[in-house]
């Protein structure tokens, strides 16, 4: 009987111990409990994660930035819209940054950010991002990470396309989505035909300072100019654009 409890007692060890083996080998099947997949995404204290996350708010209007990869939430980056918590959209010096030529306009849905580049290099100088609703352009300052301007952009409607920076930010390029009157006016639906264009707004960027300006568009069909993409080496200088 004896001999019998003692064999019973080994082979409680041997599993408790199998038990503990699979956790830590890295082969086992938790999935994102498991503690391999949690010590890859730990960042201890006092050190940096090795990558910066800048997600588009959507209907926030806003910049959130994450790092990577530990996931931890740093800062909400206000842009379209008015933030209570810091006062941005109510300081005399941020508020007339939502004045629009419809008025002011508190709100937006943020889209495609993008970084400026150097050399088809993302250089960490600036973030661009777009307004679907005005449509806006804004850009972030990455040395402060607080947006420094927003400007609004005519012959546009549902600036989706937007917005993408050239090979050494020359140029931040924004499409409009959906096809207005140009010049923009009020016309009954059956005049569309002829009279609604896209706009394709090429928007200089100061090497300096950053600061935007609208240098010129490009008026094309009245299509739904939806993602796009320039391209970078040999063939700088090309732009494409989905419909």
């Amino acid at each position: 009987m004896k001999k019998y409890k003692f064999i019973v007692l080994l082979l409680g060890i041997t599993a408790l111990m199998a038990s503990c083996g699979n956790q830590g080998d890295g082969k086992s099947s938790n999935g994102a409990l498991s503690s391999s997949a949690a010590e890859k995404a730990y960042v201890a204290p006092g050190e940096h994660d090795e990558f910066y996350a800048f997600m588009s708010g959507g209907y926030s209007g806003n910049i959130t930035v994450y790092g990577l990869p530990s996931g931890r939430m740093f800062k909400e980056i206000p842009v379209f819209s008015q933030f209570p918590t810091s006062g941005y959209g109510y300081s005399e010096e941020t508020k007339p940054m939502l004045n629009t030529s419809f008025g002011f306009v508190p709100w937006d849905d943020s889209h495609h950010p993008d970084i400026s580049q150097t050399k088809g290099e993302l250089d960490g100088r600036w973030i661009f991002i777009n307004g679907n609703n005005t449509p806006r352009i804004a850009r972030i300052d990455l040395s402060t990470f607080e947006t420094a301007e927003i400007i609004e952009l005519p012959n546009s409607a549902g600036n989706h396309s937007s917005s993408f920076i050239t090979e050494n930010t020359e140029y931040v390029v924004a499409g409009t989505r959906f096809s207005v009157p140009v010049p923009q006016r009020d016309m009954p639906i059956n005049e569309y035909k002829g009279n609604f264009k896209g706009a394709l707004s090429f928007i200089s960027v100061a090497p300096d300072d950053g600061r935007l300006n609208l240098e010129f568009q490009i008026m094309m069909p009245g299509f739904n100019y939806d993602l796009s993409h320039p391209s970078r080496g040999k063939s700088h200088g090309w732009f494409f654009f989905t419909t």
